[in-house]
């Protein structure tokens, strides 16, 4: 036997080795295959604060107001504002030492004007400008 006999094919079956006999494979059923499951994306409305961050304006609101109830004239504003709007107030000429009170600032400034118009207008109203004469004693006269 020669080194490249192991590679030629033998014709005669050997007697040592029994021959098997494969029977067909059966092939099992597949289970069904489950669906994908895709997540629904819901697009998340935006607040009006976050749009305008986005588009780089700046933006205020009044969140809340607060009133006491034992003395109507007494309360307070909760505002909401983003860093643009902050930006926007330093370039106006307010200052402070942080954002609270550069707000606290420009919305006194705000209620100072209110108050201002309104004490305009009153004066430029003629019928507000009517004023009542009263007849005090013969040398005094009360102009209210």
């Amino acid at each position: 036997m020669g080194l490249f006999d192991i590679f030629k094919k033998k014709d005669e079956p050997s007697a040592l080795v029994p021959e098997v006999i494969q029977e067909p494979k059966v092939k099992k059923p597949r289970a069904p295959r489950k669906p994908k499951v895709v997540p629904v994306i819901t697009p998340v409305a935006l607040t009006a604060k976050e749009i305008a961050t986005e588009k780089n304006e700046p933006y205020i609101t009044v969140v809340g107001i607060e009133v006491d109830p034992d003395n109507i004239g007494n309360g307070a504003f909760e505002l909401d504002w983003n860093d643009k709007f902050i930006v926007s107030l330093v370039r106006a000429g307010y200052v402070g030492r942080d954002d609270q009170q550069i707000v606290d600032q420009w919305f006194q400034e705000i209620c100072k004007n209110v108050v201002s118009e309104a004490f305009e207008q009153e004066q430029s109203d003629p019928i507000q400008r009517q004023s009542t004469r009263r007849r005090l004693d013969p040398d005094r006269t009360e102009f209210s």
